[in-house]
């Protein structure tokens, strides 16, 4: 009989995402892993595969947590252009209180792993479905006369996904705060 694993492989995984968003992939080695973790080389490696395997897990991770609270919002019921205001002043709010200028792990995955194939296929699905989720509140705003006739909501969406990528890069600057909030402000006269 195989042994049983000792950990919780979900809290690991978490845990892992937290010490790469924090450090970064190639910053990141494998005893970092092991001394962040508290699990050996090879429970890591068994469970998990090698040091790119768990940061692509992680990315997965984060990915689907972003995904699902993105879709909670921009879905919920009521005005759907509140719910899109609401999102631009929350990544805004994210940046000014994230005190280790973390950013986001998916914009730093595209900045420190840009020739990586599996970590590029992730970074373009997660901006694909930014995109899809606020096309379609655009829509429904436009539709419900929230958002004039004459927006486009694709296009609208595109601008959006570049600029709330771009105010959590900003957020990793000491200047961040005057940054973000001129940013915010002009990125919703774009909404009227």
């Amino acid at each position: 009989m195989g042994r049983t694993k000792e950990f919780d492989p979900d809290a690991a995984l978490r845990s892992a995402m937290e010490l790469f968003w924090r450090q970064g992939y190639e910053a990141t080695s494998i005893q970092d892993l092991v001394d962040h973790l508290g699990l050996g080389r090879g429970s890591i490696y068994g469970a998990f595969g090698g040091k790119r395997e768990l940061y692509l897990m992680a990315v997965d991770r984060y990915a689907e947590d972003t995904r699902e609270a993105l879709l909670r919002r921009l879905s919920s019921p009521g005005s759907a252009l509140d719910a899109v205001r609401g999102l631009v002043r929350d990544y805004a709010g994210m940046a000014r209180e994230d005190a280790d200028r973390k950013g986001c792990l998916m914009t730093n995955t595209a900045v420190e792993l840009p020739a990586d194939e599996g970590a590029a296929r992730r970074v373009v699905s997660t901006l694909e479905t930014m995109e899809t989720a606020l096309t379609g509140a655009l829509m429904r705003a436009r539709a419900e006369g929230e958002l004039p006739a004459e927006k486009n909501p694709a296009a609208l969406a595109r601008c959006l996904v570049t600029l709330l990528q771009g105010i959590r890069v900003v957020g990793k600057t000491a200047v961040h705060g005057r940054f973000l909030d001129d940013t915010v402000e002009q990125a919703l006269t774009m909404l009227e």
